[in-house]
């Protein structure tokens, strides 16, 4: 683990570009619906730095929790349907306060709600770039949330932690910031003396530490787990990564030595394989022999069905499904060309005997290298 105490920030100090992230448990309260105050303070940091010209996108929690007050919920609902009524309420008052802080500071905002969807597909993630784009050269603050209003089990985000990593990725950020409660990470239980932890070079640096889980306690639905996940998926992928609290966003934006600072540690690489990486709802498993298992994670290879030996789940074409050496250990995630129930016929055999066999339609590789990810 890092624990040197001075760690070179200059990357979020000097960053023209920086996404921030703020959980709903920072705003907002079940009995008070959105926080005025704890909104404004942020806002009135946020919005210095844009008048220092930084662009800055925020990626805010809230909607949901904003919403229980006026619908006279007594606590975050666990079903769907009354989650989208609650965000369909919440977010119309969530997007007034912020307009009005930003007023104050003569700095227009603009709303962009999004789903997994609209940065999977080629098409809608052109989109979301273009307009997050163009509301920065304008000017305006874009304010991204979740479009719980119509996100399913299926293609929903889950948390904003990891909704702001990929939209770090997708504007081209140069940093990262997610605020929260907690100030930092910590190598144990805070109340019983640990230490913090400032500086995490790689996830490799927090082996055998206990984050948390990524409980739904309160108003949110994040925990430090997926704090730690989002920060880790930016600096994966060049894009450094801060975890702390709300309180000192000014400190962190300005680069001081607070929280916990993730070092980009990757390369940029496409959004879609990021989503399929993190995010993407897995319908099945495919168990692979050792060859098969070295042509995919050495030799990046496709998946072919001679190397696969074992079945599980009920996914069809086009499903996300994970890859496993014959130990149990995934190795990979990908987009299945066949269903589950076709499958089974197909496994030991070579491509040009399954095509001679069923049609040249069986001659397609079980998934494809464009659509795979190690993990």
């Amino acid at each position: 683990m890092t624990t040197e105490p001075l760690v070179d920030r200059s990357p979020l100090a000097t960053a023209r570009r920086v996404v921030v992230k703020v959980g709903s448990s920072s705003l907002t309260s079940v009995a008070g619906g959105i926080s005025t105050v704890a909104l404004t303070a942020l806002v009135d940091v946020l919005a210095a730095r844009r008048q220092q010209g930084v662009e800055v996108i925020l990626v805010t929690s809230g909607a949901i929790a904003a919403g229980l007050a006026p619908l006279g919920l007594p606590r975050r609902p666990k079903d769907l349907a009354t989650q989208q009524a609650a965000a369909s309420v919440g977010q119309g008052l969530l997007m007034a306060r912020y307009t009005q802080a930003f007023a104050a500071h003569g700095i227009p905002v603009g709303q962009v709600l999004l789903t997994a969807e609209d940065l999977t597909r080629r098409t809608q993630h052109t989109n979301a770039h273009r307009a997050i784009e163009r509301l920065l050269n304008l000017g305006v603050v874009p304010i991204v949330n979740e479009n719980d209003t119509v996100a399913t089990h299926e293609i929903r985000f889950g948390d904003n932690d990891r909704l702001a990593a990929l939209v770090a990725h997708l504007a081209k950020a140069e940093a990262l910031v997610l605020l929260s409660d907690v100030d930092s990470l910590y190598d144990g239980p805070p109340q019983n003396g640990a230490q913090r932890i400032p500086h995490v070079s790689s996830v490799a640096d927090l082996a055998g530490i206990t984050i948390g889980s990524t409980g739904k306690a309160g108003v949110g639905t994040g925990g430090m787990a997926t704090k730690v996940e989002a920060a880790g998926i930016a600096a994966g992928t060049g894009i450094p990564a801060l975890v702390t609290s709300t309180s000192n966003a000014g400190a962190a934006l300005a680069g001081a030595d607070v929280g916990t600072w993730f070092s980009a540690n990757g390369s940029r690489r496409p959004i879609r394989l990021l989503w399929l990486a993190h995010l993407a709802d897995i319908r099945g498993s495919l168990t692979l022999d050792d060859g098969a298992v070295r042509a995919v994670r050495d030799r990046h290879k496709s998946l072919l069905p001679a190397g696969i030996v074992r079945v599980a789940g009920d996914f069809e074409a086009g499903d996300a499904i994970e890859m496993a050496d014959l130990a149990g250990t995934v190795v990979a995630h990908g987009l299945v060309n066949y269903s589950a129930a076709e499958l089974p016929r197909m496994l030991g055999h070579g491509t040009k005997e399954l095509a001679d066999q069923f049609g040249p339609e069986y001659e397609r590789e079980v998934v494809h290298v464009d659509d795979l990810v190690l993990v």
